[in-house]
């Protein structure tokens, strides 16, 4: 049963966001002062990554840990009402996200998930993009240290 009514369910529900997340701003300004430049949205390329990193041919996902079934204590919970609903709708999403990574490969492209739970460490997050994206262009003068 659920505690809230149909149009405050749908309330709340609205103000959940696809886009522009604090997760994925994080990401993004961790991404910048690396030195790193990039699109945003790529609605050409398979499951519109949240980074797209054009020349390199390689792409950043920012998934939210309950919405793409991540295997940790956020993604691994379910709402206790309508559970059958939420399993199926859950599952869909870690499918098209499976898809979506196959047809990147398939075209030549690279791709890296960070997780909602990873952000809380931004240096793991910032050793592991390095490590995907490679070196950036140029280097970057500031208060991130780079050998």
């Amino acid at each position: 049963m659920d505690t809230l009514s149909p149009s405050e369910r749908s309330l709340r529900m609205s103000k959940v966001r696809s886009r522009d997340t604090k997760p994925e701003l994080l990401v993004r300004r961790l991404v910048h002062r690396l030195g790193y430049r990039y699109r945003l949205h790529g609605r050409g390329l398979p499951g519109t990554p949240d980074l797209v990193f054009s020349s390199r041919r390689k792409v950043v996902f920012v998934h939210g840990c309950f919405w793409h079934r991540h295997d940790c204590r956020l993604g691994d919970r379910l709402p206790k009402s309508r559970q059958e609903f939420w399993k199926e709708k859950l599952d869909g999403n870690r499918r098209r996200d499976v898809a979506a990574h196959q047809s990147l490969r398939d075209l030549g492209w690279e791709s890296h998930v960070v997780w909602e739970c990873e952000v809380r460490d931004l240096n793991l997050v910032a050793y592991r993009l390095q490590d995907f994206l490679g070196a950036p262009r140029w280097k970057v003068i500031g208060d991130v240290e780079r050998s």
